[in-house]
């Protein structure tokens, strides 16, 4: 987890509040950390997702790929 040098105060209602105290996996666990432990995820995905269409883009101008026809063909869909 990063830790910021500046913090701030954001507002949140008390349904959420709810929600965040339950996500604690420990009982001095700090709200950016449970806040940092559900977003963290989503940056891993979104740079995986990038990388991972970086690289296909570079196989498709290989040449490297099949289309729906040939894949149909080969497996007798159509």
């Amino acid at each position: 987890m990063q830790v910021a040098d500046e913090q701030t105060s954001i507002r949140v209602s008390k349904r959420i509040l709810h929600l965040l105290q339950s996500m604690k996996t420990y009982s001095k666990e700090s709200y950016d950390e449970v806040i940092w432990n559900l977003i963290e995820p989503h940056l891993e995905l979104n740079e995986k997702t990038k990388r991972s269409i970086e690289e296909s883009r570079k196989e498709i101008e290989k040449g490297n790929y099949y289309t729906l026809e040939e894949i149909e063909e080969k497996y007798g869909l159509k």
